[in-house]
């Protein structure tokens, strides 16, 4: 039975699996972070692979909650850390990582359980944090202009109807205030026609609203710059997206830093060059096998970057965002 199979058969399905373990490259005595560790599937492949140490970082509580019975079954070599990944350089505790590993947007659980309010197709509270703090997406559609909320679905959401679904809310909640999953979905969904593959119509601005309230991109910024800080020549970070916005600033990140992005117009100022901090593992993004996607539809849009970090100084430093680092 493969590392596959034992977590579908323990009702978890980890995105691209054998593809991160085959980035990662785990070695015996190597020290390795998983960012996001939801029910924690790359950790245990990771700890299984081999005889290292894993740190499992989550902002989500029930995430580490969840993870205490791994964590006495893996004792000694698993820690589990509440916080963001956006600061894993510090909450790691370590000097230096052998690997990270980054699976980003909402896990299974957080879908699946109403009352954590990220779903359009079952009904509960209007939340879509991540962690316990921070305005909720309730907050956000019944306090945001008009003008704010049409910028988050069209830019987060590539929501064509943007300003329209904008509106609907806005005159929606001067009747009453909107509080729920269903009730925020059914207003969009009076604007929004389905579509011909069959999506959802609340489904991109549900996303935007996800990506606003938790600062996804932002985030993931922060963590790329922490990742490059931390890792140790040689360790690997690998990183599974599923938004076009988050695969893109992978993409970019890891092209920068790896000296494969375009150089500078010869009309422009010259630029100091800088040695690559990063290897890329692949030159393209990885995509999942046509099985996976049969077996776990919430793999089709899945994206895997990958890179060895070099022996070079890190572009960014602390309290610099990665694209002021690159500057």
């Amino acid at each position: 039975m493969t590392a596959t199979d034992v977590h579908q058969a323990a009702g978890h399905l980890p995105v691209m699996l054998p593809e991160v373990l085959e980035a990662l490259a785990p070695r015996d005595g190597g020290v390795y972070l998983d960012g996001t560790f939801g029910r924690g599937g790359y950790a245990r492949a990771i700890l299984e692979a081999a005889s290292c140490r894993l740190i499992g970082l989550d902002r989500d509580p029930a995430a580490i909650a969840a993870g205490r019975a791994m964590e006495q079954e893996f004792a000694g070599r698993l820690r589990l850390v509440e916080g963001c990944f956006g600061e894993l350089d510090r909450l790691s505790g370590e000097a230096a990582l052998d690997g990270v590993a980054l699976d980003l947007g909402v896990s299974s659980p957080q879908l699946d359980e109403a009352e954590r309010g990220f779903s359009f197709r079952s009904d509960g509270p209007l939340d879509m944090r991540m962690g316990t703090t921070g305005p909720s997406a309730a907050d956000v559609v019944n306090e945001a202009e008009e003008a704010q909320l049409s910028d988050v679905f069209w830019h987060l959401g590539e929501e064509r109807r943007a300003r329209a679904v904008a509106r609907a809310i806005v005159a929606a909640r001067r009747e009453a205030p909107i509080t729920r999953t269903l009730q925020l979905a059914e207003i969009i969904r009076r604007v929004v026609k389905p579509s011909a593959d069959g999506i959802d119509p609340a489904t991109r601005s549900f996303q935007a609203l996800r990506l606003y309230v938790n600062d996804e991109l932002g985030e993931l910024e922060r963590g790329l710059a922490a990742a490059e800080r931390v890792l140790a020549a040689g360790g690997r970070l690998a990183v599974v997206s599923f938004h076009s916005l988050e695969d893109r600033i992978v993409k970019t990140f890891l092209r920068e830093r790896s000296g494969a992005a375009p150089r500078g117009s010869r009309h422009l100022p010259a630029v100091e060059a800088r040695a690559p901090s990063f290897e890329l593992l692949h030159r393209s993004a990885r995509k999942p096998s046509v099985e996976e996607s049969r077996r776990n539809p919430r793999a089709r849009s899945a994206r895997l970057r990958a890179a060895e970090r070099t022996a070079a100084p890190a572009w960014s430093r602390p309290g610099v965002s990665a694209e002021e680092g690159s500057a």
